[in-house]
């Protein structure tokens, strides 16, 4: 592909990117970039951890070396679980990885190099640098409880801008959640001698309950699972928040967006020829023209992303069933 193919794949459906000079700028000088995306392991891996995984497969397309983190130091601290917990969701989570098409990333658990002595020195470098209200501020958005913080969630963020240096990461990807930890992260680079990273954010997919909310694993009746069952699948988007010709905070049209169209060429609805027969869309584009004007019903909708999300999840859950 060429430079122009390239860019578009790496910038599309992202909310933002920090900075885009700096992106251009890294394609031309460095022939493997390095990009990394850190999860914190806790729960089930949803539709909203899909999103960032299809921007991983296509950075990894556009000639990235892909490192996926799973933060286990971070998902401790943070409190969402004990050291049992979480090292079973790691295996679970790297098999569901791997089956969504991320085939050629490197894995990598937080404990592996997170007790290394120059990285802790790091993380004393920078709290002296950093007010609490500052690394507080930082995490109001990945924290359940942030009034009631702990010590722990106050170190998170450093040991985030941390893991970046000892990725050794030309790229950061994450959902819109992480800008506050990423701006910090820029910020204090050159106080652990590291350089500004690239910051590319992906948008939320909004809670399937409505207005308010995003995809949580802490809350079962906001998101899909990749373990979810066809059946399962089907009630939750059939129950979803969709007011016919509305786009904001609409999950259906977001997870039509954010995962189907990147993962198939032609969108197609079936219907029955009584009402119209099979509905075809080439792009997202399109598919939004079509449901403003109110030429897709939300049931027709619901039904087809309904199909791709079960078809998108079939290699994942065969290593649940």
């Amino acid at each position: 592909m060429d430079d122009k193919e390239r860019l578009e794949l790496i910038t599309r459906n992202t909310e933002e990117i920090i900075k885009e000079e700096e992106l251009i700028e890294l394609l031309k000088t460095k022939k493997t970039p390095v990009v990394y995306c850190g999860y914190e392991t806790s729960g089930e891996v949803h539709l909203g951890h899909a999103v960032t995984v299809t921007k991983l497969i296509d950075l990894q397309k556009a000639g990235f070396k892909v490192k996926v983190l799973f933060a286990d130091w971070h998902t401790w601290l943070n409190r969402k679980g004990d050291w049992d917990f979480i090292e079973k969701t790691i295996k679970t989570w790297e098999k569901a990885f791997r089956s969504m098409g991320l085939t050629d990333a490197e894995f990598v658990k937080g404990s592996m190099f997170q007790r290394n002595m120059e990285y802790m020195d790091d993380i004393l470098l920078m709290s002296l640098d950093t007010t609490i209200s500052r690394a507080l501020r930082s995490m109001q958005e990945v924290a359940r409880d942030i009034e009631h913080a702990h010590v722990s969630q106050v170190i998170y963020p450093f040991m985030q801008i941390e893991d970046m240096k000892a990725l050794k990461v030309d790229v950061a990807l994450g959902g819109i959640e992480q800008r506050k930890i990423h701006m910090m992260g820029r910020e204090l680079a050159d106080t652990i001698g590291y350089k500004p990273v690239v910051c590319l954010h992906t948008p939320l997919i909004p809670s399937l309950q409505g207005p308010g909310g995003k995809m949580s694993s802490s809350k079962p009746e906001t998101m899909i699972s990749v373990k979810d069952s066809e059946k399962d699948i089907k009630t939750k988007i059939n129950k979803a928040h969709c007011i016919a010709g509305i786009i904001e905070d609409n999950p259906v049209m977001s997870i039509a967006r954010l995962l189907v169209f990147p993962h198939t060429e032609k969108f197609v609805i079936q219907r029955p020829e009584k009402y119209g027969g099979n509905l075809e869309f080439n792009n997202y584009n399109e598919l939004e023209k079509a449901f403003i004007e109110n030429k897709v019903h939300p049931l027709d909708l619901k039904n087809g992303v309904a199909e791709e999300v079960i078809r998108m999840f079939e290699p994942v859950r065969k290593h649940f069933l």
